[in-house]
Order: structure tokens, then C-alpha cells, then sequence
């Protein structure tokens, strides 16, 4: 039997190109992307231009309904899943007092309970395609307590420590689980406007989703843990290893 790789959150930005690094090393696939966000065009393209098999599924993962229909209409086409990406997710940046109840409630769904569904829904079909793999997209955001992020960083660490966990239980059965927390992407055409105002450091720790895509599915394929993407941001990460609360502190309430 043909087995899949599913990605969701794969019709833009990173879940795109690791959408792409997976088509160039022949991998067939299965993407899942809102409505109307020229899913099926990708699909069209990377059928036609690396010769393998394409799904596409174009659904709000952010209700359970959902998340349950995918797995059924996956399982009603006789596809088995070797490797999970789970890459959807909502971004925040504002004040806890000022976010809408909707809208955190739905970011919590995405970025929680969505992976963590999927996971569980599809967790007999990385047993029986072992070795397989799980890769669940946090951020760098998951390390730091950030004012403006303070739903969507909690999302992040839960991921991350779902992660860690899951990969002890799982690797008895060659089901390798890592987790990878990117910093800042050129992802939308918002989010380019936005790093384009940054200067130095910030400026060049900033990644194309490719570059970002292409270290990560090699990290990914040998089985790193923690995956963090970019020199520079293994340099913030040092750096927040040693230095002192205060300062840290002081760095952080620069953002309100």
C-alpha cells in the first residue's frame, strides 16, 4: 500500500514549502488548507511537476466535526499516513484584555486541540508504517514570556511539552516525534511588510519558509528532537539560557 505524508495548513508559507521539500524526495501527499486559499492549484502543480499523488482536503480544522471528517474521507480513499505535519495554526499579537473570547477560543482549537486529535486519530496508521514520524510546528515563542503572545505562546509550550512526552511513549513502536519552533518568516505578504521594518539582528534572524522547510525536513528525517531553524536563533536561544531574569524582563516589557 502507497503511504502519505499530510500536512496541514499546507496551501501558504511554511506549511507550502515543506509541502514542496516532501514532493522533491517523491513523497505522496496529503494537504489539508481552508477553503479558498488555492489549495487545489498547489495540489494540480505538485502532481504534475513531480509525478506523485496528491489529496487535498480544504477544511477549518478548528472544530473537532471536522477534524473527525478528515480522518474519515482519508480512511474512505484508502490512504494510510506515514508522517503527520501538523503546521495549522492562529497567530495573535495583542493585549489579553483587548482580544476578542471568539477568537482566542478558536486560536486554542487550532493550535491545541487540532494536533493533538490528529495525533490520536491517525496513531494506528504510524504504527503500522513504522518507522514513522510526527512533526508538530511550534515557535520560538514557546521559550519566551512574551507580552502581546501570551494565548498563542501558551499554545506553542503546550505543544512543545506534548511533544517531548509523546515522543518517550511512541519510540518503542519507531514512531519518532519531533517539534519544530521557528522564529520570524517571510510566510505573507503582512508578515514581510512587518520584518522588513526590523533592523540588525532581529532583521537577519528572520527565514524564508524554504530555508526554514529545508533544515527542518532534514532535522525532521534524522530523528532531532528540537529543531530550531536559523543560526541566529540558536544564538537567541543561547543567550536566553544565561542571561539574568531582570534583564530579560526589562527586554520583554519593551513590547507592550
Amino acid at each position: 500500500m502507497k503511504t502519505y505524508t499530510l500536512i496541514t495548513g499546507a496551501s501558504q508559507g511554511f506549511g507550502r514549502a515543506l509541502a514542496f521539500e516532501y514532493a522533491k524526495k517523491s513523497a505522496n501527499l496529503v494537504l489539508v488548507a481552508l477553503p479558498n486559499s488555492g489549495l487545489e492549484q498547489l495540489s494540480d502543480f505538485l502532481k504534475s511537476h513531480f509525478e506523485i499523488d496528491v489529496l487535498f482536503f480544504e477544511m477549518d480544522l478548528s472544530t473537532e466535526a471536522n477534524c473527525i471528517k478528515l480522518f474519515n474521507e482519508v480512511k474512505e480513499k484508502g490512504v494510510s499516513i506515514k508522517y503527520l505535519i501538523n503546521n495549522a495554526g492562529m497567530l495573535s499579537n495583542g493585549l489579553f484584555e483587548d482580544m476578542r473570547k471568539d477568537y482566542f477560543l478558536s486560536q486554542i482549537n487550532v493550535n491545541v486541540v487540532t494536533p493533538t486529535l490528529l495525533t490520536k486519530l491517525f496513531m494506528d496508521d504510524f504504527k503500522k508504517n513504522s518507522p514513522s514520524g510526527i512533526l508538530n510546528v511550534s515557535s520560538m515563542d514557546s521559550f519566551f514570556l512574551l507580552p502581546n503572545k501570551q494565548v498563542y505562546g501558551g499554545t506553542k509550550a503546550y505543544l512543545l511539552s506534548f511533544s517531548k512526552s509523546l515522543r518517550k511513549e511512541l519510540k518503542r513502536y519507531g514512531i519518532s516525534v519531533s517539534i519544530v519552533c521557528p522564529g520570524g518568516m517571510n510566510t505573507t505578504s503582512k508578515l514581510c511588510l512587518q520584518n522588513r521594518r526590523l533592523s540588525g539582528i532581529s532583521r537577519q534572524s528572520i527565514l524564508d519558509p524554504e530555508q526554514a522547510a529545508k533544515i527542518t525536513l532534514s532535522d525532521f528525517n534524522r530523528g532531532k528532537e528540537v529543531i530550531i531553524p536559523g543560526r541566529i536563533n540558536k544564538v537567541f536561544m543561547f543567550l536566553d539560557s544565561i542571561l539574568p531574569s531582570a534583564i530579560k524582563n526589562r527586554l520583554t516589557a519593551n513590547a507592550i
